[in-house]
C-alpha cells in the first residue's frame, strides 16, 4: 500500500473547494469570455470589478462611506419611455402615433443608458483621510480633498429630495471648495461620515 497525502477521497467522488469567508457580505459575481490553452472560448468568474478607490487607497486607509448619484437620474428616460407607451397604444386611432412611438422609445433608451453610464461611472467615497470624487470611465475626473482641509459641508435637498433620500453637496475647505455633486444618493449620511471625524 502506498502512502498518499492529503484527505482520502471515495472512489467516484470529487474534492470540494473551500468556500471563502466574506463576513456575510455577498459579491458580485462578473463572467467573462476569454481563450483558454487550447484555443477554445470558454466563460470564466473574474471576480468583482475593482473601483477607483480600491486603487488608490493609501496603506492603513480605510473607507468609511460610498456613494454615488441617486436613481432619480433615469426619471427623464423613464418618463419618455411613458410617453412611447402612450403613443404605441394610442397607434391604432392615428397613423402618425406609432413612429412617434418609436422615436419616443430610442430616445428613452438613450436617455436610460446615459443615466446608468453617469450613476456607474461616478463614485464618491470618504475615507479616514480624505473625500475622493471621480467620475467619467476612459475620460476620468477626479477630485480629492484631505479631512484636514474640510471646513464645512452644505446640504441642499428639494422636497421631493427629502422624501427620495437625495440632493446636492458642497464641501468647502480651506481656500477651495469641492466642486458640488449634484443628486447625491443620502446626503446626510455622506455629511455625517465627512464631519464625525
Amino acid at each position: 500500500m502506498a502512502l498518499t497525502s492529503g484527505p482520502r477521497i471515495k472512489p467516484g467522488r470529487q474534492p470540494r473547494k473551500a468556500a471563502i469567508h466574506t463576513d456575510g457580505v455577498r459579491r458580485p459575481q462578473y463572467w467573462r469570455l476569454i481563450c483558454d490553452e487550447i484555443g477554445d472560448i470558454v466563460v470564466k468568474n473574474t471576480g468583482p470589478i475593482m473601483r477607483y478607490i480600491d486603487h488608490i487607497l493609501q496603506p492603513g486607509e480605510k473607507v468609511m462611506h460610498s456613494t454615488t448619484i441617486h436613481w432619480i437620474v433615469y426619471l427623464p428616460g423613464i418618463a419618455m419611455l411613458v410617453i412611447a407607451a402612450i403613443a404605441a397604444a394610442l397607434s391604432h386611432a392615428t397613423a402618425f402615433l406609432l413612429p412617434v412611438a418609436g422615436i419616443c422609445a430610442v430616445v428613452a433608451l438613450l436617455l436610460l443608458f446615459g443615466a446608468w453610464f453617469r450613476r456607474w461611472t461616478t463614485e464618491i467615497d470618504v475615507t479616514d483621510r480624505r473625500i475622493v470624487y471621480k467620475r467619467g470611465f476612459i475620460r476620468r475626473h477626479t477630485v480629492e480633498m484631505n479631512m484636514d482641509k474640510v471646513e464645512s459641508v452644505d446640504v441642499d435637498q428639494s422636497i421631493m429630495g427629502r422624501l427620495l433620500n437625495y440632493g446636492d453637496v458642497i464641501v468647502r475647505g480651506v481656500g477651495v471648495g469641492l466642486e458640488p455633486l449634484y443628486n447625491v444618493d443620502a446626503p446626510l449620511e455622506f455629511r455625517n461620515h465627512v464631519t464625525a471625524r
